[in-house]
C-alpha cells in the first residue's frame, strides 16, 4: 500500500475570507489566487463567540478536535494543561514524523517522533528538541518585548541565534531584505512596523530545512505578523468607517500595512508550495478573521497600557511575596507565586488598584498564579495618578504603565478561511461553513489515522466523496 501524502496545516491567523477575496480581485495575491483555484474552498466558523473568541483558544479546536467547552484551555501558555491528545501526537503514536512550527498553545508526550517549536507566548513549555532552544528565546524575546524600544537579549543571545540559522536554512534572501529593512530604517526613521516579516522569513528558512531533513508526515507552520497589522491599522486601511480619524503621519506610515501584510504572506505561500511539492496536501487555515473594531470609537478608540517594570508595580501595590513574572501578549502576564495563599494577597493588592475610580488590573487566580493585565482602554492623560482603594498612596500612571503606540482598531470574527488543496487538486467551493473541529479527524483521515473517540467534528473528506458521487 502507497503511503499516504504529507499534510501541510499552514496557519496564517485571522486573514479575512473578505480581505483575501479583495485582494485578489486587485490582482495583488497571484500565489493565493493559485492555491484557491486548486482547493476545496471553505469557509470555517468558530464553536465559540466572546469572550471566548480568541486565537489562542479557536487553535486548539483545531488541533484537538473539541471546542472550548471541554479543552478548558483559555489563555495562551495554557496548552501544557490540555486533557486531549493534538493530532501531532496521534501521528507520532502511529509512527509517523511530524513538525509542528510555531502553533499555539501546544503540548506533546515525552519521545514525540520529530520536531515542536512552540508559540512564542508559551512562556513554560520548552521547544523539542532542546536545539531549538537559541532560536525559540531569540524569537520570544523579540515577540514579548516588541512594544518597547530595547529587546533583553545579550551579545551570547545574538551569536548562539546566528549560530543556529547557519545550520539551519538562513537564506540570501532573508539576509538581504533584513539589511535592507535596518537600513531604511536608519535612514527614514519609519517602517520599524516591518520587522515582524523579517521575523516571518526567519522562521521559514528554519521551517524549511527541518522540514527537508525529516519529510514530517504532518507539519504545521503558524505566523501571526498579519494578524497584528489588522489589529493595528485597520483604521489606516479603512478611514471612512470610523470616527476617529488618523492623523496624516499616520496615513502616510499604515495606510498600507495590512495588504503589505498579505502580499508578505502571498509570497511565503509561494515558497511553500515549491518546497512541499504537488503531492503534499496542503491546508490553508486561519481560525478566525478581523473586522473592524468600532466599539471603543466615542471613547476616542481602543488604546491599551503595558507594565513597565513588573517588580516595580507589584511593589507599589505592596506585593512582598517572591515571585516569577511570565509575560504573554497584549500587556497580558502571569505572575508565579510560591503557594495559593500568597496568590490570593497578590491577587487582592493588584485588583484594589484604580484610576479615576476605576479598577485598573484585571486579574484572575489560578491555584498559586494570576493572570492579570491592565483594563484600562481610554485616552489617559499625562499626569493621570494610580490610586490604591481605601490607600492614600498613589503614583502618576505613567511611571509604571506605558502606552502601545497603536490604538487597537481591528477585532475578532468567527469566521475564517479554510482551503486544502487535495492531491487531485480539485476545485470546488464548499456552500455551508465548517467548524474548526472537524480540521483535526479530517488530517487524520488523510493519513489514514482513526478519529479518536473525543474527536466531536466529522471528517470533511466523507462529505467530499459524498459530494463527488452525487455529482457522478
Amino acid at each position: 500500500m502507497a503511503s499516504p501524502a504529507p499534510v501541510v496545516l499552514v496557519e496564517f491567523n485571522e486573514l479575512s475570507p473578505t480581505l483575501m477575496d479583495r485582494f485578489i480581485g486587485e490582482g495583488h495575491l497571484p500565489n493565493f489566487k493559485r492555491l484557491r483555484e486548486q482547493s476545496e474552498v471553505c469557509v470555517s466558523t468558530a464553536e465559540e463567540r466572546e469572550p471566548c473568541l480568541d486565537p489562542w483558544i479557536q487553535w486548539v479546536n483545531v488541533h484537538t478536535g473539541v471546542p472550548y467547552s471541554e479543552h478548558g484551555i483559555f489563555n495562551l501558555s495554557e496548552g501544557h494543561k490540555l486533557r486531549h491528545k493534538c493530532i501531532w501526537s496521534l501521528v507520532s503514536e502511529a509512527g509517523l514524523p511530524v513538525w509542528v512550527c510555531g502553533s499555539m498553545n501546544v503540548c506533546y508526550e515525552p519521545g514525540i517522533r520529530g520536531y515542536i517549536l512552540p508559540d512564542p507566548w508559551a512562556t513554560d513549555f520548552p521547544p523539542y528538541p532542546d536545539k531549538l532552544k537559541p532560536y525559540f528565546h531569540f524569537i520570544q524575546q523579540n515577540v514579548l518585548e516588541y512594544t518597547n524600544n530595547r529587546v533583553p537579549l545579550t551579545k551570547s543571545d545574538y551569536a548562539k541565534f546566528a549560530l543556529f540559522m547557519a545550520q539551519h536554512g538562513l537564506s540570501a534572501y532573508t539576509v538581504s531584505t533584513t539589511l535592507r529593512q535596518l537600513l531604511a530604517e536608519k535612514k527614514t526613521g519609519h517602517g520599524r512596523w516591518r520587522r515582524a516579516f523579517v521575523m516571518d522569513k526567519l522562521q521559514f528558512d528554519m521551517f524549511s530545512a527541518i522540514y527537508k531533513r525529516l519529510k514530517p508526515s504532518f507539519s504545521t507552520f503558524f505566523l501571526n505578523s498579519t494578524a497584528h497589522m489588522q489589529h493595528a491599522y485597520w483604521r489606516n486601511m479603512e478611514p471612512e468607517v470610523f470616527k476617529t480619524a488618523p492623523s496624516e503621519d499616520e496615513q502616510r506610515e499604515y495606510s498600507s500595512a495590512i495588504l503589505f501584510g498579505y502580499q508578505e504572506m502571498d509570497r511565503l505561500l509561494g515558497r511553500m508550495l515549491q518546497l512541499v511539492g504537488d503531492q503534499a496536501v496542503v491546508i490553508l487555515a486561519t481560525a478566525l478573521s478581523q473586522q473592524p473594531c468600532l466599539l471603543f470609537e466615542e471613547k476616542g478608540g481602543k488604546h491599551g497600557y503595558y507594565v513597565k517594570d513588573y517588580a516595580e508595580l507589584l511593589k507599589f501595590a505592596s506585593v512582598t511575596h517572591s515571585f516569577r513574572i511570565a509575560p504573554v501578549m497584549s500587556g497580558q502576564f502571569w505572575i508565579h507565586l510560591d503557594n495559593e495563599s500568597d496568590a490570593i494577597d497578590a491577587q487582592a493588592r493588584l485588583a484594589a488598584l484604580r484610576v479615576d475610580g476605576e479598577t485598573a488590573v484585571r486579574t484572575r487566580r489560578e491555584n498559586a498564579s494570576v493572570f492579570a493585565s491592565c483594563c484600562i482602554f481610554r485616552d489617559l492623560a499625562r499626569d493621570t495618578a494610580l490610586r490604591i482603594e481605601g490607600s492614600e498612596q498613589s503614583a502618576p500612571f505613567f511611571s509604571l504603565f506605558y502606552a502601545n503606540e497603536v490604538v487597537k482598531s481591528g477585532m475578532h470574527h468567527p469566521n475564517g478561511i479554510l482551503w486544502i488543496r487535495h492531491s487531485d487538486k480539485g476545485h470546488s467551493v464548499r456552500q455551508e461553513n465548517v467548524g474548526l473541529i472537524s480540521i483535526a479527524p479530517t488530517i487524520l483521515q488523510m493519513l489514514g489515522l482513526p478519529k479518536p473517540d473525543y474527536m466531536k467534528g466529522s471528517s470533511l473528506l466523507d462529505r467530499r466523496r459524498q459530494g463527488m458521487m452525487a455529482m457522478a
